[in-house]
């Protein structure tokens, strides 16, 4: 069971790229990404919406995010979030570990 986070940062004058682009830069991203449980930290840039980036971030399960939100690295992230003024709405998905019911197996091309 992995847990997906999707999490919409928004601001103004491209300042939520701005986030995006100083996590990686810094090195917090790369971080993220080799913390215990961490599958996937990603950030995408929505084509309609250029004040906005939404980040991908999945977790292995509830304990590893409850062990990454409470390590120095939140400190980091809040800091940085509050430099460029970003706002935020999450979306959270917990895997089907079932996999894709047979119903939209016709849609989805391997």
């Amino acid at each position: 069971m992995a847990i997906s986070v999707n999490i919409y940062y928004s601001g103004k004058d491209g300042n939520a790229k701005k986030f995006a682009e100083e996590m990686e830069s810094s090195g917090t991203a790369a971080a993220i990404r080799a913390e215990d449980g961490n599958e996937r930290y990603e950030y995408f840039f929505p084509k309609n919406d250029p004040e906005t980036v939404l980040l991908i971030d999945v977790w292995k399960d509830q304990k590893a995010i409850d062990v990454h939100h409470a390590s120095p690295m939140m400190e980091k992230i809040s800091a940085l979030r509050n430099k460029y003024d970003l706002h935020m709405k999450v979306e959270r998905y917990i895997s089907d570990e079932g996999g894709v019911p047979n119903s939209d197996e016709k849609f989805i091309r391997s």
